[in-house]
């Protein structure tokens, strides 16, 4: 009988907490750069990036335990964006996951510089995997697409024009531009790397980043919806930050029922994709459905 999608994610995501808090453990560094670290990494989130490395890799019938020092790697670096997008000279948010954030609890330098070693000891992660059949040339070209997909060309690269697009009235292509950069690279680099590392296709891999598109966009679309209609006991931040920041988001350029609407045919183009790659997909499916009815 093949495990629910409850009880494979509770397992993984304990695999992957318990090699993230054995990894920072093992650092030669200041206790109190350590405690930063694990504080962001233990405040626990919904492990959507880990868990779609490990559901790729089971759809393709390999071990998904063979995945878990990727899934912490691409962890660490989601970890370090939020720490210093909290920063008062990002988004000055004093709340994350429900607790006090990390600036709040252990100062701005201290914080800014567990998002530092949390992003460098990313890629030292995945330089460490001990897996025979993950050889040198697999592991630089993981290193390769999570440094990518979380730099200028991805995830800082979104950042950036996401500042730069406060107070303005955004087309709609800018703002698609600003999520599949700012969230969306991310999470292709977490399903492609799950992909590399089962041995998937060029064409698997091909429909697996459609599907990884289509399911950034339809995962931010999601989040900006509950800004608005979301409760904060829930999302375990402030509600309405978006607003208070002038920020432009789906349902302020499409309407609410434009922004859901534009929501279905993301999640619907994603299960399209998947469906082209012949492999199961039973898991991602389910994926995909609880980032459509998240309500955190």
């Amino acid at each position: 009988m093949e495990m629910s999608f409850q009880a494979f994610s509770e397992k993984y995501k304990r695999a992957l907490e318990l090699d993230m808090q054995s990894r920072i453990d093992r650092l030669d560094a200041p206790g109190t750069l350590k405690e930063s670290m694990l504080y962001s990494l233990e405040a626990g989130g919904k492990r959507i990036r880990p868990i779609l490395v490990f559901a790729v890799m089971e759809a393709f019938k390999k071990d998904p335990a063979k995945g878990v020092s990727v899934a912490a790697a691409i962890e660490m670096v989601h970890t370090y964006s939020l720490i210093h997008d909290d920063l008062p000279s990002m988004d000055d948010d004093d709340l994350r996951r429900g607790k006090p954030t990390n600036h709040k609890v252990f100062g701005e330098a201290t914080a800014i510089l567990a998002g530092d070693a949390l992003l460098t000891y990313s890629f030292q992660a995945i330089t460490e995997m001990d897996i025979e059949e993950v050889t040198p040339q697999i592991q630089l070209e993981l290193i390769k697409l999570l440094s990518s997909s979380a730099g200028a060309e991805g995830m800082v690269g979104g950042q950036m024009a996401d500042i730069e697009g406060e107070g303005k009235h955004l087309a709609l292509e800018d703002l698609e531009y600003i999520h599949s950069n700012k969230t969306g690279k991310l999470l292709s680099a977490s399903i492609i790397s799950g992909a590399i590392l089962a041995g998937a296709s060029e064409e698997q891999k091909k429909h697996l980043l459609e599907f990884s598109r289509h399911l950034g966009l339809a995962f931010q679309i999601r989040d900006d919806i509950l800004d608005i209609e979301g409760s904060q006991e829930k999302i375990g931040k402030p509600v309405g930050s978006d607003t208070a920041n002038s920020k432009s988001t789906y349902p302020s350029l499409l309407s609410m029922d434009g922004a859901k609407e534009k929501l279905r045919s993301h999640i619907e183009l994603a299960r399209l994709s998947l469906a082209k790659t012949g492999i199961n997909t039973e898991l991602l499916e389910e994926v995909t459905e609880m980032i459509a009815a998240r309500d955190h």
